[in-house]
């Protein structure tokens, strides 16, 4: 493919605004707290569209669209079942906590809650999280780059082999990353969030409209693909019978609950931008901002998933479903590569994997002319630029406060912690380029995205619910249960697998003893696993030590904090009156996509 003039003029802007809005955004970056909290001056609905942007990385555009031509329909339980109702939780509940506390970071609030170990414990598991999701941002625009052909003549003109295309777009995105970080800090990466993510509305509505037209709108898709594509609900009683392979107990278990309460209320990445904001009242009104615009976002990331799939001829096979035809793609969706060999992928039974990640970029290439192509190439640049940005500011701030202060440099100048920052946000970077190559071993990122998640974020949300809502939780039951359901978590990982796949990074290295019918299935399993046994552990340890005394809970515990006031004023104010609408609205596009 070769890029217009328009088209590229396009995409050279965008890196143009995004590195001023960074150094822009230096000249109020003076202290600690204006790098890593942005001063806690940002307005309610800037907070709450960055809060979404910050979500929207790889793995909301690449992964979900990869997700909806993989599992159809369903893929939109990630929103309105794994998104939106721990959204209004943590606005309605856990923000006057996060936000109240004072507390620079998640594992901060866990250290004034319960003890120093259990922080550190949590910080290292997310620091660790953060440098994979910033490297899963990375491949996917890597790779991006490399399917669209647009550095081919460059590299063919320097006499420079065209393999090394994929290494230098991963080296170009962490530079621009890391430059306006780096200068504007948390504020720089908000607002520039903001401007991601309406590029990234109006680089895919057009997307999104083309695609559902190209095959022949509803009508087409329900004559074209197997009916368990379209449903949401429907086929949910037996995994067998749907997409993802789970049954509705796993479902709303694993990912409504485990999952989703697991990383909207506690994983730093979104927690921060809350923190960020100028009031009390704007930190609570901050995730449910953020959850109107998600409960929209199916419809641009999956639809075209689903469209990619339509238009990708051969077999329409489940790929996780032993014993079926071989998947054969002649369409938008290709058959995956093997980095190192250039020969297809293939399953535990010889058959080639498609390359899911690859429906949405290749669906924008076919689908938009010239100048709308060139602003969908930079919704998805802004999307990774997004993703890699929410993801290392959360390491930089983390591994400041909750690694380096606590356990290295307890003493120091706010102005040693500002360097100590902008060091930590160039090491993340690098730390994420090698994470960027372990993600090219799946053909689907969301399936990595949740595997991490069961891993640090299923563990951790029962430490937070028992802290936040049980005032007899102690320390020592916090560390143990959250170290033993992160090993629960491993454990269980390592001795399952789903169909298809080879033993190792996805499973099975400790042996086999049940295989589950998707990758998706065994995520929601082990994170089931994970938080269960962290939580059952956590009562049982606190039950035997001693019990902190309710003065020092202040604040800390829902039954011994005051109460938040609604605010005055308008309704749309009341956090939880918007609550309430958002909830009720979900509902409906539930009803009607059953």
């Amino acid at each position: 493919m070769h890029l217009s003039l328009i088209d590229g003029s396009i995409l050279g802007l965008y890196l143009v605004v995004v590195l001023a809005v960074g150094f822009l955004a230096s000249g109020r970056t003076k202290s600690g707290t204006d790098f890593f909290l942005a001063g806690r001056s940002i307005p309610a609905w800037v907070c709450g569209l960055a809060f979404i942007s910050a979500n929207l990385g790889a793995q909301e555009v690449i992964g979900m669209g990869a997700s909806g031509a993989k599992y159809g329909m369903s893929t939109a339980h990630f929103y309105w079942l794994g998104a939106i109702p721990a959204m209004v939780f943590i606005g309605i509940f856990m923000m006057p906590f996060y936000y109240g506390s004072k507390a620079r970071s998640a594992p901060e609030y866990l250290r004034l809650r319960f003890d120093e170990k259990t922080r550190g414990l949590n910080a290292l598991t997310f620091a660790l999280m953060t440098i994979i999701g910033s490297g899963v941002s990375m491949y996917a625009m890597a790779k991006l780059i490399t399917v669209l052909h647009v550095l081919d003549a460059p590299f063919a003109a320097m006499h420079l082999p065209q393999t090394w295309i994929f290494h230098a777009a991963i080296l170009a995105s962490a530079l621009v990353v890391m430059s306006y970080i780096y200068a504007g800090g948390l504020r720089g990466a908000i607002y520039n969030e903001v401007i991601q993510f309406f590029l990234i509305v109006a680089g895919f509505v057009p997307l999104a409209w083309l695609s559902f037209k190209a095959v022949g709108g509803w009508h087409g898709l329900t004559t074209t693909l197997d009916p368990s594509y379209l449903h949401v609900w429907k086929g949910m009683a037996h995994p067998e019978t749907n997409r993802l392979g789970v049954d509705a107990g796993s479902l709303v278990m694993g990912l409504g609950f485990v999952l989703s309460f697991g990383y909207w209320t506690t994983d730093f990445l979104v927690v921060q931008r809350a923190m960020a904001a100028d009031s009390m009242g704007a930190a609570r009104r901050t995730p449910l901002i953020a959850a109107f615009p998600k409960m929209l976002f199916p419809f641009l990331v999956i639809v075209p998933g689903l469209a990619a799939l339509a238009l990708t001829t051969g077999p329409m096979t489940h790929p996780g479903v032993a014993g079926g035809p071989a998947v054969v793609s002649q369409g938008i969706i290709p058959v995956k590569l093997d980095a190192a060999t250039g020969q297809p992928m293939l399953d535990s039974a010889g058959k080639p994997q498609l390359d899911y990640d690859l429906a949405t970029p290749n669906l924008l290439i076919k689908s938009l002319p010239t100048g709308m192509l060139g602003l969908g190439l930079t919704a998805l640049l802004a999307s990774f630029m997004s993703g890699m940005a929410g993801n290392v500011t959360a390491f930089n701030t983390v591994w400041t406060y909750d690694i380096y202060q606590a356990y290295i440099r307890k003493t120091a100048s706010d102005a040693h912690y500002l360097t100590m920052g902008r060091i930590a946000t160039a090491v993340g970077i690098f730390l994420s380029i090698g994470a960027a190559y372990m993600a090219s071993q799946f053909n689907n990122i969301m399936d990595l995205i949740q595997l991490i998640c069961a891993f640090v974020n299923a563990p951790v949300f029962a430490t937070f619910l028992l802290g936040m809502f049980w005032k007899r939780a102690t320390g020592h039951g916090a560390f143990w249960g959250l170290l033993a359901g992160t090993v629960a978590a491993a454990l269980h990982h390592g001795l399952t697998l789903s169909v298809g796949a080879v033993a190792g990074i996805k499973g099975g290295w400790l042996g086999l003893v049940h295989t589950y019918p998707s990758e998706m299935a065994q995520n929601f399993t082990t994170a089931i696993w994970a938080w269960s046994v962290c939580f059952v552990l956590t009562i049982l340890g606190s039950l035997v030590t001693k019990a902190h005394s309710e003065e020092s809970l202040i604040g800390l515990v829902y039954s011994l904090t005051p109460k938040v006031d609604e605010p005055a004023g308008a309704w749309f104010k009341s956090p939880v009156v918007l609550g309430v609408i958002v909830l009720a609205s979900t509902l409906v596009l539930n009803i009607i996509f059953w």
